[in-house]
Parts: structure tokens; sequence; C-alpha cells
């Protein structure tokens, strides 16, 4: 069952941790016990938005990642998924509907994909070098790896392609006038390959927290009542021998939050702090949908929704706070770096406990 549609189950399933939205199934970025990792963005192109209840992309993250044992494994699943079922349905928990399409990223140890989308139709290119970012639109130019048989087709007889020279997808699949939201992801995207760039050959999981923390760029959002929501940042060794490492802050706005590890061993400590609620008669799941609302934040999220106050009121305290904060985010880092170094082997049941005994040290700190 997802968020609004049924679909087959498949026999096995691989083991997930899922940073979502509380209300519906899916996720907008998570990664597998393979080293698989996935995430999402909404994005508008020429094909008309489906109102009607369908996959959502963030059902598709989870389905990829929970089917697929390697990122094209996951491309493959999603993109057959996608085309069987479609994308539709609204992305807010709200009873005014909020439609999008979608675009992916994709890694695992040894590979990165982009997947962009367009209704039932996608492209997907092969990240072999370097960096890549997203960010509300569609990027994916002439380098494509693998497309939906009827792509093209599909262009030309919308009129949108002459069928003459190389075929982009941006070019040929973005709406000519984008809604405003997307013109400010034109200036974030640049923003973040600007900031990649900058980096490039020496990119490390604390680059890529500063990235995400970055306000004068927009890539962190903290204004007009929309905040950004969780953040996550995954380090995937080459080494079979060494373990993934995700990041998570389980709580919004990271420039004021923490990334805490969680690393896929045996007998993993659940952390119901970072649980949501669920509720009987959810409006979500009722038809009509969303006619009331519930308070969904989970305990570490009130907590740092109480320090979040706090840190606005008493400039002083809450200086004092974060400092406290980053402290112990980097014992984190030091900690994961040094496993990722070889330098120390924790036994398996500290790490069963990582994430959980991260999670209650920062609501001691709250």
């Amino acid at each position: 069952q997802c968020t609004y549609l049924e679909i087959e189950q498949v026999e096995r399933t691989h083991a997930v941790v899922l940073s979502r939205p509380a209300w519906l199934w899916g996720a907008e970025m998570g990664a597998n016990e393979h080293g698989v990792c996935v995430g999402n963005e909404g994005v508008w192109t020429r094909e008309p938005l489906g109102e009607d209840e369908a996959l959502l992309g963030m059902d598709l993250v989870r389905l990829g990642l929970e089917r697929g044992s390697s990122a094209r494994e996951a491309l493959e699943v999603m993109v057959a998924l996608l085309e069987r079922y479609g994308q539709g349905g609204s992305c807010k928990e709200e009873p005014v509907p909020f439609v999008y399409h979608n675009t992916f990223l994709l890694a695992d140890r040894t590979e990165a994909w982009v997947l962009e989308t367009a209704g039932r139709y996608w492209a997907a290119q092969q990240i072999r070098e370097g960096s890549r970012n997203i960010s509300n639109q569609l990027s994916i130019g002439k380098e494509i790896t693998a497309e939906h048989a009827g792509l093209r087709e599909r262009a030309r007889s919308q009129g949108w392609w002459s069928g003459d020279g190389e075929f982009s997808f941006a070019e040929v699949f973005s709406l000519t006038h984008q809604p405003p939201r997307m013109e400010a992801a034109k200036a974030r995207y640049r923003a973040g390959k600007e900031l990649l760039r900058q980096h490039a050959g020496h990119i490390t999981a604390e680059t890529i927290m500063a990235i995400l923390r970055d306000k004068a760029s927009g890539i962190c959002v903290d204004s007009e009542g929309f905040r950004t929501a969780g953040s996550m940042v995954s380090v995937l060794p080459r080494d079979p021998a060494l373990p993934c490492v995700h990041f998570f802050t389980a709580t919004p706005d990271p420039s004021r939050s923490v990334f805490k590890p969680f690393i896929f061993v045996a007998n993993l400590k659940p952390t119901p702090q970072v649980r949501s609620p669920t509720f009987h008669g959810d409006p979500a799941k009722k038809i009509p949908r969303f006619q009331s609302t519930v308070d969904r934040r989970h305990e570490l999220y009130r907590r740092h929704q109480a320090a979040l106050e706090l840190m606005e009121r008493d400039q002083e305290q809450g200086q004092k706070l974060l400092q406290t904060l980053r402290d112990l985010e980097k014992q984190g880092l030091e900690g994961m770096n040094a496993l990722l170094e070889g330098t120390v082997t924790p036994h398996p049941e500290e790490l069963a406990d990582l994430f959980f005994d991260c999670v209650e040290t920062e609501m001691k700190f709250y």
C-alpha cells in the first residue's frame, strides 16, 4: 500500500532508512542496506500534471530503495513502476492539491545516476566523474544514458521537437514560462554547482553539510513560511569492507540542526524519538482527504523547535546552544572518519545503538 495506490508486492524487500513527510508512505530521501541512496525533488514540465491519484515521486524513492540492490537496479524498478502506474496526486497535506513531477539522484558505492521525469516519460544520465546536483528543474540535456522508449516520439508528436539535430531532454520538456518557484531554483542550481566546483577533488561529508547549510544561495531555505525540512549526507566507500555511513538531521533547517550518523547493522536499536505518531482515522487516509489537521511532530522535532525559539529569543544562549550542537556533530564526524579510515574497529553493538545514542544526547542538550 503506497500513499494512494496499492501495487503488487515483491518477494523480498531490503532494509531501508527513510527521511519522509510523516503523512505519506514514501520518502524524500533515504538509503538501503546495500548502500543505495535515492533522493527526489519536484519539477514542472510540459507534460500535464495528474491530479488523479497515482504514485508520488516519494513513493518511487521508497520503492527503488526497497527493491533495488544497486543504483542501476533501483532506477530500473522506479522507471518500470512509473511507466506502469504513472505519477500524480497531491504532494502536500492540504485540501488544495499541490502536484508536481520529479527528478531524482541515485547513488551506490560504484555508480551514480540522475533520473528526470515528465509524466510517465523519463530520461536518465549516468554520472561517471566529478560532482552533480539537481534543483527543481530538468537538467539532463543531450547526455542521456537511458530513456523511455517513446520519449522522442512523444516530443515530436506534440510539436516540441522537430526531430532534427541532437535531442536535449531539458530543452524539449521544460516549460517555456516557468512558475516563480522554478525561477528561484535556477539560482540555487547554479550556486550548488559552483560550491561543488570550488571543492572539486576534495569533497568530504563536511563539505556537503556546509553546502546544505548555505543560506546566501537559497539552498538552505528559511523564509516565506517555507523551511528546508530534513537533510541527509551519505558516505559510500568503494571498499566493500567499510560500512556506508548515512548522516540525518531528522529536524528542519540544517544550519541549526545536528547531522547524526546511522549505519546498517544487525539488531539495530529502534529510535522512537524520531518517528512521527500514527493516528486512528488519519485525515490523510480518509476520503475526502486532508479535511482536518493533526500534530505529526515527533519528540526530537518538538524539542528542537523549542530550542529554535530560544535561539531567536536569546541570542547569547542561542549561540551557546548552537556551539554545543556543533561540537556534538563534530564528535560524530570524527568517530565516523576514524571508522572509515580503518583506525578504529567498533563493536557491532555500538553501531547498533549509534543513531539512538546521538538522538538521545541531542535531546538531553535541548
